[in-house]
């Protein structure tokens, strides 16, 4: 059976991968097939690299990180081309993502390894007012508790310090154990001019716990083109905050296309709820918010990264946004 799944917008935590090439968007495809097994460098020619983050045992401080490096094909880290899991539509190859188990030392401390493994793109004016798919099809691994896994759509602002603007993901982690198809899409708005995208796939372990997924039939493309400028466009929209980073107050606006209800929080990278700005029926049109950088009980936030999410009967979209006092 073949089951498309659309994205979700994860606030729980925050990836983290360095830029590493420079190109305008365009198409990748990729079914494994011409792949040679025995080649370590099979993935890397083809433009897969990879990077690990480490947070604490308890997934809430961010450690290090380490990478981009290319892709290995084989092997305890990160990623790995094999035969003999594919289905009639997946062929005799397929690719497994699964941690880094070369980190011995954050896996031994029983911290929080993530590991990525993505093709990397930047985006250009020209880009602007696309709608963009990431298609791929998945079956479970070996993935056991409490070892998750995503597949992901991420953009990264490099005159921010590489804040993260966008994150939209499928959770991989309870997927069955046999082939479905699922997709991530994106609009390319005027204020992602500039910045880069990453697609891809990640999951989280630790003390060496099992975590592989595979992925077969690769698809990146464009599937169409949007306005970008009015909010009549799309159902909704979440424009970027500002300023961002922000001392005593943030603004952030959003659009809806029609009336509607609508609820706009603001998440520290635990996934905890901050404080809750809207939650209501939203006239169509534009609307502001202001946040002062304060939770629900009143009390000031500590300096750090936030998300700021926008759930609609439509869907949801994610930001991120600085407090530095």
């Amino acid at each position: 059976m073949r089951i498309r799944a659309t994205a979700v917008l994860v606030t729980g935590f925050l990836t983290l991968a360095p830029p590493i090439s420079q190109a305008a968007l365009s198409s990748y495809t990729q079914n494994f097939e011409s792949m040679v097994l025995a080649n370590s460098a099979a993935l890397s020619s083809d433009g897969w690299v990879v990077y690990g983050n480490v947070f604490d045992p308890t997934h809430t401080t961010y450690l290090y990180g380490y990478g981009p490096f290319p892709a290995p094909n084989g092997g305890t880290a990160f990623s790995a081309v094999v035969a003999g899991e594919g289905g009639p539509l997946q062929g005799t190859q397929q690719l497994s993502v699964y941690s880094d188990y070369n980190n011995t030392g954050a896996h031994g401390a029983g911290q929080q390894v993530e590991s990525n493994v993505y093709h990397e793109q930047s985006i250009v004016a020209g880009d602007v007012g696309g709608i963009w798919t990431f298609q791929f099809d998945a079956k479970l691994g070996n993935l056991a508790a409490p070892s998750t896994a995503i597949a992901f759509v991420k953009t990264l602002n490099p005159a921010a310090g590489y804040a993260l603007t966008n994150f939209l993901t499928v959770d991989m982690t309870a997927i069955p154990a046999t082939w479905n198809t699922y997709t991530i899409s994106i609009s390319i708005g005027a204020d992602l001019a500039g910045q880069l995208l990453q697609f891809g796939f990640a999951n989280t372990a630790s003390n060496f716990v099992s975590s592989g997924v595979f992925y077969d039939n690769v698809v990146w493309s464009r599937i169409g083109t949007v306005g970008v400028d009015g909010p009549g466009q799309r159902a909704f929209d979440l424009r970027p905050a500002a300023p961002n980073p922000f001392r005593a107050s943030v603004r952030m606006d959003f659009d809806m296309a029609l009336d509607g209800h609508a609820e706009l929080s603001i998440y520290d990278l635990a996934g905890r709820r901050v404080t809750t700005l809207f939650d209501g029926i939203a006239t169509a049109g534009r609307h502001a918010l202001v946040w002062d950088g304060r939770g629900a009980d009143g009390r000031t936030a500590p300096n750090g990264v936030y998300q700021y999410t926008l759930r609609t009967a439509a869907g949801r979209r994610t930001r991120s946004l600085v407090l530095h006092r």
